[in-house]
């Protein structure tokens, strides 16, 4: 049998927060920031010609815009791992994003609580891997679409094509601790009190309608689910919409600086963690000796 990426329940308890990228992370998409310019697009004509494309072929959205991503950059250079990391070392992330993951982690060592960062996204893996977080190792796993390059390096075939409704998939997959996209045994039953993250210690922070079906999954088994809005513009109509629909708990500005509003809500979530584990850890153990002393009839 092959093997798999998997994590075992440890004693401490562990909260997983899962992020999407695009709107989330970056107040734009990935793509939009130096790529698609360097192919010689207007953003807006790209997106419209990809959506277009996907139509008129009965293809999903992210299958289209990788390919229009390929064809785009024939004539102007070659498409390789290398130089998509490149353009996502130069993303534009909101404030404070870059120590924000090591910060929460320490906060979490401090009440007792494992912190692991988890990406979910529609964006690219191989851009997502540019940036400095992933690169000093910040995230457990990033779950995005992705390409298979061939020997030389260049781009052959999409690997990995994540989108709003598959993205729940992988939710289970951290649930319990079976990492790697291929485990067949993501399906496997696990007692409640064996799985290594429980759906109240899941944080799922998005900013669209693409995150709604992850967002809905998290709250409807006492999650945390948190829609962010771009502290410029200001727009909240969004969030407005998703906590009015009970997709979203909370709301606030994508603000990842020390003190901001998200900040502060996130060790609000710590706290309560902190605490609801201790007495669930009570309960559990009562339930086992009552279990051991109490004999079948």
């Amino acid at each position: 049998m092959a093997e798999y990426e998997r994590k075992t329940k440890d004693s401490k308890p562990v909260l997983a927060i899962c992020y999407d990228f695009d709107r989330t992370l970056s107040p734009d998409d990935m793509q939009a920031q130096g790529y698609i310019q360097d192919v010689g697009y207007d953003v807006d004509k790209f997106w419209t010609e990809s959506n277009q494309f996907a139509k008129a072929h009965n293809m999903d959205r992210n299958l289209a815009y990788m390919y229009k991503m390929v064809e785009a950059a024939k004539n102007n250079f070659v498409l390789s791992r290398e130089a998509l990391a490149n353009y996502g070392s130069k993303v534009k992330l909101f404030n404070g994003v870059e120590d924000w993951f090591s910060r929460v982690k320490q906060y979490g060592e401090e009440k007792g609580i494992t912190v692991e960062h988890y990406i979910i996204s529609s964006g690219l893996k191989e851009m997502i891997e540019g940036t400095l977080m992933a690169r000093t190792g910040q995230f457990e796993k990033i779950y995005a679409s992705s390409f298979y390059f061939d020997e030389g390096g260049k781009v052959k075939w999409p690997s990995q094509v994540i989108n709003y409704t598959t993205k729940t998939q992988f939710l289970f997959r951290i649930q319990k601790g079976f990492l790697d996209i291929n485990d067949p045994d993501v399906n496997k039953y696990i007692k409640p009190e064996d799985i290594r993250i429980p759906f109240r210690n899941i944080v799922y922070i998005g900013d669209s309608d693409t995150d709604i079906p992850c967002m809905r999954l998290v709250n409807m088994n006492g999650g945390h689910s948190i829609g962010v809005y771009n502290p410029e513009t200001k727009e909240k109509e969004k969030v407005y919409k998703m906590i009015d629909t009970n997709r979203i708990r909370y709301f606030a500005p994508a603000d990842y600086s020390k003190d901001s509003e998200l900040d502060i809500l996130i060790k609000e979530i710590i706290n309560k963690t902190a605490s609801y584990e201790i007495l669930e850890k009570r309960f559990i153990n009562n339930h086992s000796e009552a279990n051991s002393f109490i004999k079948p009839c």
